[in-house]
């Protein structure tokens, strides 16, 4: 009995010693204040990026250059405390003091517009962007153009191009890599997270999908029993091609046209081989609206006129778009000749472009087109400058909404 109860007391006093020891743990623990994340995002769409929330702090997974940003709240401990950066994981303390942009790759910054986040913008590495907004801010002296040593005064820098030697305050922003308009548009999320503006990002992106898909059951019921066949199309080196981007596919059919048929896999039609040129004006035979994608220097002096010359025709009665009137380019928006805002803002807004597109197909006459051209009517483009921001910088820019 006596060594029962001996044995009974050590383990009693084992474990009495071992509850003091953890409470002070516990107690230490349940005294650490914590930020609690009032807002959160869920990508629904998107397949590049994800997202998770933490008490203090928020991981972004971006799928294209691999890396996990790690952003934490300004006021609490762990700012202070940790500093990330290595080829796998980057730190940021949130929300963004400041930031800085490389506007070398045609950027989208009209993502940054529809957050309100322009007042923290305070260096581009060039002057081309397609924002009349953000080309306002520099003319001010709001907004510097910096070179790569000045980069590192900024708490993040944007970059597009993910095949670059990139530093600790880099962090890669790529939406036009994604698939579908919609999930393209949805990288106004990814930007929210940086700003603690995951609120105002779900509403853009609610609005502007709800708008989308409200255009494109529209179209469909406008889908007669033939739809439209629409060629996306350019000319480069003596040679048409068919580009077949993933995302203009879907353009298509959500606007209730129809792609040239998959079957028509010829990389390039040479307009000076007799049997090429005919195999090529036998396809345009077929299309009911082209959209020209050649790339020009100076757009403002392309018309018809230049196409019908790379097209190498001179009857033209064989071909329904032009017949129709309906011969389009994507560049009627554009800065300096060369920066098209189909580079920016139709990635942040694919409803507008949906609504060009369905007009393009199934004309009325009562709709502006915003982003194409009709060169067939004589269409021209609209030069962008500082004079057309009529917004304050700080105020954010509201997500259009085309009727349906």
């Amino acid at each position: 009995m006596s060594t029962s109860l001996s044995k009974f007391g050590l383990m009693f006093f084992l474990f009495l010693a071992l509850f003091c020891s953890l409470s002070p743990v516990r107690v230490l623990n349940a005294a650490i204040p914590t930020v609690k994340v009032g807002n959160i995002s869920k990508v629904d769409d998107a397949t590049y990026f994800h997202l998770y929330y933490g008490q203090t702090f928020k991981v972004i997974k971006n799928g294209f250059d691999g890396k996990s940003y790690l952003l934490i709240q300004n006021n609490t401990r762990m700012a202070s405390r940790t500093k990330y950066c290595t080829s796998r994981i980057k730190s940021f303390v949130i929300p963004l003091a400041n930031y800085s942009i490389e506007t070398d790759y045609y950027f989208p910054v009209s993502f940054f517009e529809l957050l309100g986040l322009l007042e923290n913008l305070k260096g581009i590495t060039t002057g081309m962007v397609a924002s009349p907004c953000v080309l306002k801010l520099q003319s001010e002296g709001q907004v510097d153009i910096v070179n790569s040593t000045e980069l590192s005064q900024f708490s993040a820098h944007f970059i597009s191009n993910t095949d670059q030697a990139q530093a600790c305050n880099y962090a890669t922003f790529v939406p036009f890599g994604e698939e579908t308009p919609l999930q393209r548009a949805e990288w106004i999320k990814y930007l929210g997270v940086f700003g603690n503006l995951e609120t105002r990002a779900n509403h853009i992106y609610d609005t502007i999908k709800e708008n989308y898909m409200c255009l494109s059951k529209a179209a469909v019921s406008k889908t007669s029993s033939f739809k439209p066949v629409v060629a996306w199309m350019q000319f480069n080196d003596g040679g048409w091609s068919f580009t077949k981007e993933s995302y203009k596919l879907k353009y298509v059919e959500d606007a209730g046209g129809g792609n040239i048929d998959n079957s028509i896999n010829k990389m390039t039609y040479n307009i000076s081989i007799p049997d090429d040129l005919e195999e090529f004006h036998a396809i345009l035979c077929t299309v009911d609206v082209v959209i020209d994608e050649t790339y020009i220097s100076d757009p403002f002096a392309y018309n018809a006129s230049n196409f019908f010359e790379n097209i190498g025709v001179e009857d033209q009665s064989c071909f329904a778009f032009l017949t129709n009137d309906s011969l389009w380019r994507y560049d009627k928006r554009i800065q300096n000749s060369t920066i098209l805002d189909w580079y920016d803002g139709a990635i942040s807004q694919p409803q507008l472009v949906l609504a060009d597109l369905i007009e393009a197909f199934f004309p009325t006459g009562n709709y502006t087109t915003t982003f194409f051209r009709n060169i067939a009517k004589g269409e021209g483009v609209v030069n962008m400058g500082p004079e057309m921001c009529e917004r304050d910088s700080s105020t954010p820019m509201d997500p259009v909404v085309v009727a349906c």
